[in-house]
């Protein structure tokens, strides 16, 4: 089978694109033939041995996928030849076939083509279990999107279904805030432009009920002050490449909560709040009240110029990778 691969770390350039074995189907598995997959900025940090964990050497990268299942393993009855389904792992989606846990896969509803499901799952489950289960979000709340960013994703509706409004969006760019404002923004900053913390403040002299930040850097310290006593702050990666120095100092004087979150430990240790959280954000998905913005699309031999697009901040919304143009 053909897929990305990567052989030494290093930037987008290090990843070709050849004939590989296809992976060994396990009894507990299953073997999904894609048809499009996503990029993630962690993608681009995996490749470059920069993210919180190494994937070893040779790997193929890619951790969000959609496509239809082929073959289960002797040991699965939860799943059948046939079904169109999406999921995430680790590495090993950007290729023609994975083989992975049922329990990494969800059915794609019958209404949705497989190249948003390919977008849906880590964009919308991030931000809507750092919005309703991790932030706990109420009705009512002023929300600071902290960062649209250089290289992350802008504001997604599903940040607005539980917000009374979505508060600032912060970005680099005014493309990129322009698309924070057509999904649902009503204040706008552009933090290349004026100084962040001067801007919060004028925009949210009461302060910020919940914080998001999928960036780090320099303007986490800034987005966390513009909290008003008894915030939530919601960690939830750094692809600014810095690992943010909070002075707790911050936490004690405005009364303050910090939380992190990570996907695979969330799942884990909140499992009946990520069940609920799962539901209604399928719900959301199926009746397409959510649906990905695709930004651009690019084919599987050019994976290393989809994973620079990412790493170089064009994208305003998800990049996709066709496997198969004929599924789907």
């Amino acid at each position: 089978m053909r897929a990305a691969r990567c052989e030494s770390y290093g930037g987008p350039d290090v990843v070709t694109v050849t004939e590989v074995d296809p992976p060994a189907l396990t009894p507990d598995a299953v073997r999904v033939r894609v048809a499009a997959a996503a990029i993630n900025f962690p993608d681009v940090l995996v490749v470059a041995n920069n993210y919180q964990i190494s994937a070893p050497l040779p790997f193929v990268p890619g951790s969000e996928f959609a496509g239809e299942i082929t073959e289960v393993g002797s040991q699965v009855d939860t799943l059948s030849v046939g079904q169109r389904v999406f999921g995430s792992v680790f590495v090993g989606g950007f290729a023609e076939e994975v083989v992975v846990p049922p329990s990494a896969l969800t059915v794609v509803p019958d209404a949705v083509p497989l190249e948003s499901a390919a977008s849906f799952g880590v964009t919308y489950r991030t931000a809507y279990h750092s919005l309703r289960s991790v932030g706990e979000i109420q009705a009512g709340d002023e929300l600071d999107r902290a960062r649209v960013g250089r290289r992350r994703r802008p504001c997604s509706s599903t940040d607005r279904s539980r917000a009374r409004r979505l508060g600032d969006a912060v970005a680099s760019s005014p493309e990129k805030l322009a698309a924070a404002q057509s999904a649902g923004a009503t204040r706008l900053i552009n933090y290349r432009t004026s100084e962040l913390r001067a801007q919060l403040r004028e925009q949210l002299p009461g302060g910020a009920a919940i914080v998001i930040d999928p960036v780090g850097g320099e303007l986490s310290e800034p987005a966390l002050r513009a909290l008003a006593p008894g915030g939530r702050f919601v960690t939830v990666g750094y692809a600014a490449g810095t690992i943010p120095r909070i002075p707790l100092n911050l936490v004690l004087l405005k009364d303050v909560v910090i939380r992190g979150f990570e996907f695979r430990s969330f799942m884990t240790n909140y499992a009946e709040a990520a069940h609920r959280d799962e539901a209604e954000l399928m719900e959301l998905f199926a009746t397409g009240k959510l649906a990905p913005h695709v930004h651009a699309t690019f084919e599987l031999a050019e994976t290393a110029a989809a994973l620079a697009y990412v790493a170089d901040g064009k994208a305003i919304g998800k990049v996709v990778i066709t496997v198969r143009r004929s599924a789907g």
